[in-house]
């Protein structure tokens, strides 16, 4: 277990107790860096590669968290983790409403279009190709025991086109699909409101086909 008090003492935050993660899946720290609110989270292992990439984006004017500067390196590696100190921002959570829809949608578009030809911030090329028939069974009970559990019937006929999807890898692979370079998480919990839509969460950061990353989007946005 992540000893989140020695996570802080790397960036020279001083604290008497155990911090308390304000999000419940991975290590997520608040604290008080001067005057203002700075967040400390966990980050991917080519946490450099990804900084320069958002940073890259916000000098484009995209509206994306980078690193605070600190008197120390930011990130910093806490045994085999990476972890970054974010500024804190402040704003609303999406609601659905058309207009949050709609900026929600021309960001990712803005990230997109500032995407480089190629991969020329070195990040992490996602195998988009390689799904398994086995992994497609798999998915597909899980699938079937959380819909039993909660009482919903489901199609089942989405397996059909799962494996359907599998047998079209190599012909996908060979296409020459578009890339970008992208957050690759680009989903409401993932933005607040000031009011415009504001990126807090680019550490997925990836490089990725394009109409991947946009599928991921459309299925993932409310999740």
């Amino acid at each position: 277990m992540m000893n989140g008090k020695e996570i802080l003492t790397i960036f020279g935050f001083e604290v008497s107790e155990e911090p308390k993660s304000i999000y419940p899946y991975s290590p997520v720290y608040r604290v008080k860096y001067g005057d203002k609110d700075v967040v400390v989270k966990r980050t991917q292992r080519r946490a450099k590669n990804v900084m320069s990439y958002i940073t890259m984006l916000k000098d484009k004017g995209v509206n994306v968290v980078t690193p605070v500067k600190l008197q120390v390196n930011n990130p910093q590696k806490y045994e085999d983790t990476n972890f970054v100190v974010y500024p804190f921002i402040e704003g609303k959570k999406y609601s659905g409403k058309e207009k949050e829809i709609y900026g929600a949608g021309k960001l990712l578009g803005q990230i997109h279009s500032f995407s480089p030809s190629s991969n020329a911030y070195n990040l992490l090329d996602y195998d988009v190709y390689d799904f398994n028939e086995l992994e497609v069974e798999e998915s597909m009970e899980a699938i079937i025991q959380h819909a039993d559990n909660a009482g919903v019937e489901i199609d089942t006929g989405l397996k059909t086109k799962l494996l359907e999807s599998v047998a079209s890898q190599q012909e996908l692979y060979h296409a020459g699909l578009p890339h970008v370079s992208t957050p690759h998480d680009f989903k409401a919990n993932n933005l607040v409101l000031i009011p415009e839509p504001y990126l807090i969460d680019p550490d997925n950061a990836t490089w990725i086909p394009r109409i991947f990353d946009l599928a991921l989007a459309l299925l993932l946005f409310h999740n």
